[in-house]
């Protein structure tokens, strides 16, 4: 992989700011890739959520496949072979899964290990590259209306942030506080990482 033509496509602001300072080139592609993809080769690049224990948030993922919701493969070129990353299954995801039966289920349903909502997009556009992503939340420990802090052109949604804050501060708090660790795992990993 050329890692001057390659774009590390991130579906928000935050992950962005990680690829950016890991010294990638990146594009902001939204959540699900609404916003469009870049021309030239992708990586798909961000947060991740497990579907299975096992995954604790910050473990970093290099996806060896990407299957859809009936475990169909979509992508199958490997690893990128990032130090550090577990090599996983990842399910191209339509919508965000926060309920820990229903991610058991599509984990034992596609035999993909985490989901993300971007990684399904890049895949069928051909470019795909790989997928490195760091795990944020897990079915013991969800995402607790965070969800709606991110708008779908990958900015925040400071009302939708207060509103989650508002309803479950304790879950806020966890879950902000496991996204910020993944980031944070994620971008050391990156910046170790030369394609």
């Amino acid at each position: 992989m050329d890692a001057d033509r390659v774009t590390f496509a991130c579906a928000t602001a935050a992950e962005q700011r990680v690829a950016r300072r890991s010294g990638a080139r990146s594009a902001l592609v939204g959540l699900g890739a609404q916003n469009g993809l870049p021309e030239g080769p992708l990586v798909s690049f961000g947060l991740a959520g497990a579907l299975r224990d096992g995954l604790a948030p910050g473990t970093v993922v290099d996806a060896t496949k990407v299957v859809d919701i009936e475990g169909t493969v979509l992508w199958d070129d490997g690893p990128l072979g990032v130090p550090g990353a577990q090599p996983v299954t990842i399910l191209a995801a339509d919508a965000i899964v926060d309920d820990p039966a229903e991610r058991r289920r599509l984990h034992e349903r596609t035999g993909a290990d985490a989901a993300d909502l971007e990684s399904g997009p890049l895949a069928r556009s051909g470019r795909l590259q790989g997928v490195l992503r760091a795990v944020s939340d897990t079915p013991s420990r969800p995402l607790d209306g965070i969800v709606g802090g991110v708008k779908g052109d990958g900015a925040y949604n400071w009302p939708g942030l207060a509103r989650a804050f508002a309803r479950s501060p304790r879950g806020f708090v966890r879950a902000a506080s496991n996204a910020q660790r993944a980031l944070g795992r994620l971008g050391d990993v990156a910046k170790r990482w030369s394609p």
